[in-house]
């Protein structure tokens, strides 16, 4: 007897089905909807610990397969698994494209058990889910990302209000949000009305002259109070951004303390640095043990061709994305 069990993840329901795939013939599916609340979670932890299940597969359905995976990572323990069974109480998490069915045909439990099915013929797509720690990782440096694109997308917010209040500033300085510009803004923020008073506080190795600043800032004389607010609100958000991503660094670097070693070795790697080095350690882990080798490292990154050949012409000389 060898027990799996399928389970069809939603938001607030999960479809679940065990089955014994050592017998020959039809599989029989016993079938049971479970909520998604973490009380019910653990009971049917109890179920599947009482119907001697060895392996879990669901399908990786939005975010909504996390709390699912993370709750039974943590409590479920299959009897086997106590006596040293290989390949009892292994969570797979499958691709949702390898588990589709035929168009129009989508149901909960039929989705299920076609998970248990593909799994036994190794027809599925798993995906690599890290271990809790390396998840934690993966958090902090992905909400950085998010939000250094934010920072991104609030310059550019930021030039547009610039633009309508007729303040040329963007047009003489490389960055609109270096030290100089952000002087010359929280003045103009605060009230400055005078364009050669506000010009002062630009950087002397500037570019761009006092004239040229002050031609640029002639809207400051009579600018409406309400621009001066909304640029004090932006530039607000800006400190309140940039205070989250240095809270992140902080984080990040007291949870790889232990692995400061590999840190540094990555970050020395030409075009490289201490935040790429730990964006990569975040995604592959320390030793990026989960790839047997350096080519299927590449290839999950993304960066080598695949095989793709038809009557002689090869169609794969262009990696598919530069990174993940």
């Amino acid at each position: 007897m060898y027990r799996i069990a399928g389970i069809d993840v939603h938001k607030r329901m999960l479809a679940v089905v065990i089955t014994d795939v050592a017998v020959e013939g039809e599989y029989r599916f016993e079938r049971r909807k479970v909520g998604t609340s973490p009380s019910e979670i653990c009971r049917l932890e109890e179920w599947l610990v009482a119907e001697q299940v060895e392996e879990v597969v669901m399908e990786s359905t939005a975010q909504y397969w996390r709390p699912v995976w993370a709750t039974l990572e943590r409590v479920w323990r299959p009897k086997r698994l106590q006596e040293g069974g290989a390949k009892a109480g292994k969570l797979h998490l499958a691709q949702a494209q390898s588990n589709r069915g035929a168009s129009g045909r989508k149901k909960d439990f039929p989705d299920a058990e076609r998970l248990v099915k593909r799994l036994v013929a190794q027809e599925l797509k798993l995906s690599f889910v890290p271990d809790v720690e390396q998840r934690l990782w993966r958090t902090i440096m992905r909400r950085k990302h998010q939000l250094t694109r934010n920072r991104v997308q609030f310059q550019n917010r930021l030039e547009c209000l610039l633009e309508e209040a007729h303040i040329k500033l963007s047009s003489l300085v490389s960055d609109l949000l270096g030290k100089s510009a952000r002087r010359i803004l929280r003045a103009v923020a605060e009230g400055a009305t005078s364009p050669e008073a506000i010009a002062a506080l630009a950087d002397h190795r500037l570019r761009a002259t006092a004239q040229q600043l002050c031609d640029a800032l002639g809207a400051c004389r009579d600018l409406h109070p309400v621009y001066r607010q909304l640029l004090k609100m932006a530039l607000e958000e800006l400190e309140l951004m940039e205070e989250q991503i240095d809270k992140l660094d902080q984080e990040m670097a007291s949870l790889l303390s232990a692995h400061q070693d590999v840190v540094q070795r990555l970050a020395e790697v030409p075009g490289l640095g201490v935040d790429s080095a730990q964006q990569i350690i975040a995604e592959v882990g320390p030793a990026a043990a989960a790839f047997p080798s350096a080519k299927h490292l590449a290839s999950w990154v993304g960066i080598c061709p695949g095989e793709e050949e038809s009557a002689g012409v090869n169609y794969s000389y262009r990696p598919k994305a530069t990174g993940r």
